[in-house]
């Protein structure tokens, strides 16, 4: 029985030699990668908190319209005691409600919407926003837009034949003009102007 390595049978300089040191390289190499997304990843979410906003806040879909938060009174816009922005909408198998969501501008705002039926995609065009609603959850996004504009909003994800008719409209104003309705309406859509 030989006491040499699989290596001492090959002489230093021989192919055999060079292919097991480029094969160790190599996975040292990919193995370094490997840890080094996987280190990303754990601070990109412990530290930035980057985790999914919906499936958080539970809601029961059946009673939306009925009670709570997401009456029709409470759609759109709105202001708080608190003075923060809150757009409350719903989406339902074809429309989103309220069907044009009236924002302002250069302001920090929270959307909270959530589906009376099935999963809906949520993307407001030209922004970041983008996130599923699903019923029995509530989605909250922070965000803010820099400056006025008109962006469409379709839902992104498949939720039955009338799908590609599915839509709102985001209007984006002055601050100023935003707080100045708002002193005159509890809640603001785009039809209220």
């Amino acid at each position: 029985m030989s006491t040499h390595s699989p290596d001492s049978q090959h002489p230093p300089g021989s192919g055999h030699a060079v292919a097991v040191r480029a094969e160790r390289r190599w996975a040292i190499f990919v193995s370094a990668l490997i840890l080094l997304m996987l280190a990303v990843i754990v601070f990109s979410g412990l530290h930035w908190a980057m985790m999914p906003p919906s499936r958080v806040e539970t809601i029961d879909p059946s009673r939306l319209q009925l009670s709570g938060e997401f009456v029709e009174d409470n759609l759109g816009s709105a202001v708080e005691p608190d003075g923060t922005v809150v757009v409350r909408f719903i989406a339902q198998q074809y429309s989103f409600t309220p069907q044009c969501l009236l924002v302002p501008a250069d302001t920090p705002i929270t959307i909270r919407a959530t589906s009376a039926d099935v999963v809906h995609g949520l993307l407001v065009t030209d922004t970041n926003i983008n996130t599923m609603v699903v019923p029995g959850y509530v989605a909250t996004l922070d965000t803010r837009f820099d400056a006025p504009g008109d962006h469409t909003m379709p839902c992104h994800e498949f939720c039955g034949f009338g799908h590609q008719a599915m839509w709102a409209h985001v209007k984006v104003i002055d601050k100023a003009a935003f707080f100045e309705q708002a002193r005159q309406s509890r809640r603001l859509s785009c039809v209220s102007r």
